[in-house]
């Protein structure tokens, strides 16, 4: 096997500009298997092969993030094997790599310095390299399209389902003018929960986040804005993902679900027609896996493999539904590479 003082300078060029670590991981290195929690729920992104808890296929990852650990599987070298398992409760989610079970965690998670942090403050939780990119939008029947071109339509006859603790609610309340964006609320701010409506008594006393909430808003099921003109803001589907928040909206219970462009595009491509995406915002979004703050060889062999299946990111979503095989076929590409160069 060729030994690194050996490896080809124009090879680590090529590998340094996709910020690949040049190392010797020949096809003998030690492999690793790595316990991957996955959000069950998030199709394209990360979901089950059955979102029925009690079926079979219910463990089976499907989805833009489980072809691309599975390509990861395939990389002569790289010496990773991912044993996965559904999660089916978002909030916080990105944490489990600190619990004893977990190395690492996916689901279509943004990257956000706020969730590196546990309760007490400490970091405790790095991101890998980003793989996808998001942009927030509005789910809304494909009648009310051209009455919802924007956040600014609504108003307070309308109602706008969200998932807990994901950016799509913090981005809503942040253009709602219900939140700050640190997502301090404001004074007057009305959240109903099973205990009783808690209210905003001051600014910059309670706060609602992409990483979490105050605790007394922990278990939201309602907000009321302190502006009389804005929208309620309705919570759904913490047992059943975005399931609860598309039947909401079909139903009529919700006028419009606040989350990513890409689970709402999803979801209007296969309604036949029935919803519409509008209020595409402007502001990009970035997600990763998760690991643990001290796992550092994990975190490198992932950067390393999230930069050469995504082809230092000129590979994304949109390459991915166009061609299923794209990441399998980076994979193959790597091992042909490896071999030309004696790696």
């Amino acid at each position: 096997m060729t030994s690194c003082r050996s490896v080809a300078i124009a090879t680590w060029l090529i590998l340094a500009l996709l910020g690949v670590a040049v190392g010797c991981t020949g096809p003998d290195a030690s492999e690793r298997t790595v316990r991957v929690g996955f959000y069950a729920f998030f199709e394209p992104i990360s979901a089950a092969a059955d979102p029925d808890p009690g079926a079979g296929r219910f463990r089976e990852h499907v989805g833009y993030e489980a072809d691309l650990l599975s390509a990861m599987e395939l990389m002569d070298g790289l010496g990773l094997r991912f044993d996965r398992t559904p999660i089916e409760e978002w909030p916080r989610i990105w944490l489990l790599p600190t619990r004893d079970d977990f190395d690492m965690v996916g689901g279509g998670i943004t990257i956000l310095d706020s969730r590196r942090l546990d309760a007490s403050g400490d970091a405790v939780i790095t991101f890998t390299r980003p793989h996808v990119e998001f942009r927030q939008s509005l789910l809304v029947r494909s009648e009310d399209a051209d009455r919802l071109p924007n956040h600014d339509a609504l108003g307070n006859t309308h109602a706008v389902g969200v998932l807990a603790a994901t950016t799509g609610e913090a981005r809503l309340l942040q253009l709602l003018g219900t939140a700050d964006a640190r997502g301090l609320l404001a004074a007057g701010t009305r959240v109903h929960t099973p205990t009783g409506v808690v209210i905003v008594e001051s600014d910059d006393t309670l706060s609602i986040s992409a990483a979490g909430a105050s605790p007394e808003l922990q278990h939201r099921i309602r907000l009321i804005p302190a502006d009389p003109t804005q929208p309620t803001v309705v919570y759904l589907g913490d047992d059943s993902g975005e399931a609860a928040l598309l039947k909401a909206l079909r139903d009529g219970r919700v006028d419009a679900v606040a989350r990513g462009t890409i689970g709402n595009t999803r979801a209007a491509l296969d309604s036949g027609g029935q919803f519409a995406v509008t209020a595409l915002d402007d502001r990009v979004e970035f997600g990763g896996f998760a690991v643990g703050v001290d796992d550092a060889e994990l975190l490198d062999k992932l950067n390393d493999a999230v930069a050469w299946l995504t082809d230092a990111g000129r590979i994304g979503i949109g390459e991915w539904l166009a061609d299923g095989e794209v990441f399998n076929d980076r994979a193959r590409a790597w091992q042909a590479y490896r071999s030309e160069n004696g790696g």
